[in-house]
C-alpha cells in the first residue's frame, strides 16, 4: 500500500540541526516524514537524490511582479507564469511581490489573487505600497486579509514618484503609517533614500558627466551610501518611538548596515535584508548600465562589509528585488535607463557559488537566510524548514556543478540577466512546491502553471 505521494531518496537533507543523509517523504503537499534511507514505506513517485543536497525552498520576500514595463502589479496570468517559472529555476518556492498604486487596494484585492493564482507555479503573498490617505485608512483590513507587509518609498517626495504613478509623501505621513502598522500587527518595509539630497547630487553629477560615461560609478555618486544610511537611521529611530516592526529592505552599503545595527542595539525591532546583486556586483562590474538599480550598486569595499555582516549574523535575510522589465528599459545610458533587473532565475546558484563555494560560509547559514529567516520575518509559519507537517517546499541542489549562465537558462520574460556569461558552481536540479515537481532535471513542468496559491500571513 502506498503511504506517500513522493519520496526524495538518498539525499543529504538540510534539517534544523544540519545535514543528514535521509529520505524525505511527502503526502498531501506536506512533509510526512524524514526517514532513514529506504525506510518509511512506499511512495507513488521516487526521485533519486544521490549526490545531491535537499534544502528548504527559498522564500523571496522582495520581488516586483509586473506586466511589461509596468512593475506595479500582474495584469494577466502570464505575468505570474513566467516569473514563478524563473523562481522555480532559482530554487525559490514562495514569493512576496510588492503591489503599488495610487488607488485603494481593497477593490482589486481578489482580482490580484485570481490573476496571480491563474499563472503561479509556486505560492505567493503580497506587500502593499502605502502612498495615500485612502490606502492608509484601508491598511488594517489589508493586514487582516493576510498581507501584513506595508511599504513606503521614503524617496518619493514632490513629483519623484510620477514615473511610478505615486504621489509624494512626507515624514508626517511616515509617522502615522508607523503608528498604524504597529497598532495592527504589521511590518513596515521602507525604501530608505533621502531624495532631497539625491536631487542636489544628481544635478551636480549631470553637470560633471552629462553623457553618463561614468556608468555605475556615476549613478552611485548621485545616491551615495549616506543618502541611504540617513533615511534608514531616521525611520528606525521613529519606529522605536511607535513600537513598529521594520524590515530594512535591500541594504546595500556598509554605512546603511552600520546604522541598522546601531538602531537595533538601541531597541529598534528590525530585520535586515540585503539583495544578491549587492553581494556579487559593484560599480566596477563590466555588466554596466544593465545593473542600474536603486539603491545603486556600491563599491567593492561596501560589498565586503555586507559579506562580513552575513558572517557576523547582522544581516538576517537575502532577497532578489527581481524586476522583469524588458532589456530595452536600459536603453539611453545611465541617465535614461530604468532601475532594476531580474534575479530570480539564478538566485540560489549565484548566492551559493559566491557565498558557500568561494567564500566558505557554512551552507546552513546561507540557506537559513533565504528560507527559515524570511519565512519567520514574513509570517509564513509552514515554510522555510524541512520538518514533518511543514509545506513540502524543497529545492534539490548539486553543489558540484559547473555551468555558464546563458539565455537558455532563463524563464523571466525580461529575457536577460546580469549573470549571463558567468560560471556557476551550484545548480538547482529539482524544485518541489507543496509536494509537486514544478521543475525537474532543470526543466519546468508543463502542468505547473496555475498550481500556486495565495498564502495569507500573520506575524508572530
Amino acid at each position: 500500500m502506498t503511504q506517500a505521494d513522493m519520496r526524495l531518496s538518498n539525499g543529504a537533507v538540510m534539517l534544523p540541526g544540519g545535514l543528514v543523509q535521509a529520505d524525505v517523504l511527502i503526502r498531501d503537499g506536506r512533509i510526512a516524514a524524514i526517514a532513514a534511507p529506504g525506510d518509511g514505506g512506499d511512495a507513488a513517485e521516487v526521485i533519486d537524490c544521490t549526490g545531491l543536497t535537499i534544502i528548504p525552498g527559498a522564500v523571496d520576500a522582495h520581488i516586483h511582479l509586473g506586466h511589461g514595463s509596468d512593475i506595479s502589479r500582474p495584469r494577466v496570468p502570464g505575468d505570474a507564469a513566467s516569473e514563478t517559472g524563473a523562481a522555480a529555476l532559482g530554487g525559490v518556492t514562495t514569493i512576496i511581490p510588492y503591489v503599488m498604486s495610487a488607488d485603494p487596494y481593497g477593490p482589486v484585492f481578489d482580482e490580484l489573487i485570481a490573476v496571480t493564482t491563474a499563472g503561479a507555479r509556486i505560492d505567493f503573498g503580497f506587500h502593499f505600497v502605502i502612498a495615500t490617505e485612502a490606502q492608509l485608512a484601508e491598511l488594517p483590513d489589508l493586514i487582516a486579509r493576510g498581507a501584513p507587509g506595508a511599504k513606503l518609498f521614503m524617496n518619493i517626495r514632490g513629483n519623484e514618484g510620477a514615473r511610478l504613478g505615486l504621489p509624494g509623501t512626507d515624514d508626517g505621513f511616515l509617522f502615522r503609517l508607523l503608528e498604524t502598522v504597529a497598532a495592527h500587527g504589521g511590518v513596515l518595509c521602507p525604501h530608505p533614500e533621502n531624495i532631497e539630497i539625491a536631487w542636489v547630487l544628481r544635478d551636480r553629477m549631470m553637470a560633471a558627466d552629462p553623457e553618463g560615461k561614468g556608468g555605475l560609478a556615476t549613478w552611485n555618486a548621485t545616491r551615495p551610501p549616506m543618502v541611504e544610511a540617513e533615511a534608514l537611521q531616521r525611520i528606525l529611530m521613529l519606529s522605536r518611538s511607535t513600537g513598529t516592526r521594520v524590515h530594512a529592505v535591500h541594504t546595500s552599503s556598509g554605512a546603511a548596515l552600520t546604522e541598522a545595527v546601531r538602531q537595533r542595539q538601541a531597541g529598534a525591532s528590525v530585520s535586515i535584508e540585503t539583495c544578491i546583486h549587492y553581494l556579487t556586483h559593484d560599480i566596477t562590474s563590466p555588466v554596466g548600465v544593465q545593473a542600474k538599480v536603486n539603491p545603486p550598486l556600491r563599491s567593492a569595499e561596501d560589498r565586503e562589509v555586507l559579506w562580513q555582516g552575513i558572517r557576523d549574523g547582522h544581516i538576517d535575510t537575502i532577497a532578489t528585488d527581481h524586476i522583469h522589465r524588458p532589456a530595452s528599459s536600459k536603453d539611453g545610458g545611465i541617465w535614461k535607463a530604468q532601475p532594476g533587473f531580474p534575479g530570480l532565475d539564478t538566485f540560489l546558484p549565484a548566492l551559493l557559488t559566491e557565498g558557500h563555494i568561494k567564500r566558505a560560509i557554512p551552507l546552513p547559514r546561507m540557506i537559513d537566510m533565504v528560507s527559515r529567516a524570511p519565512a519567520r520575518a514574513m509570517g509564513l509559519t509552514d515554510k522555510g524548514v524541512i520538518r514533518p507537517g511543514a509545506d513540502a517546499d524543497l529545492a534539490v541542489i548539486d553543489l558540484n556543478a559547473r555551468w555558464t549562465v546563458g539565455k537558455e537558462h532563463l524563464a523571466t520574460d525580461a529575457g536577460c540577466s546580469i549573470y549571463e556569461g558567468e560560471e556557476m558552481r551550484v545548480r538547482v536540479v529539482h524544485t518541489i512546491a507543496r509536494g509537486r515537481s514544478v521543475m525537474r532535471d532543470g526543466m519546468l513542468a508543463a502542468d505547473g502553471v496555475g498550481t500556486g496559491r495565495y498564502v495569507a500571513r500573520k506575524l508572530g
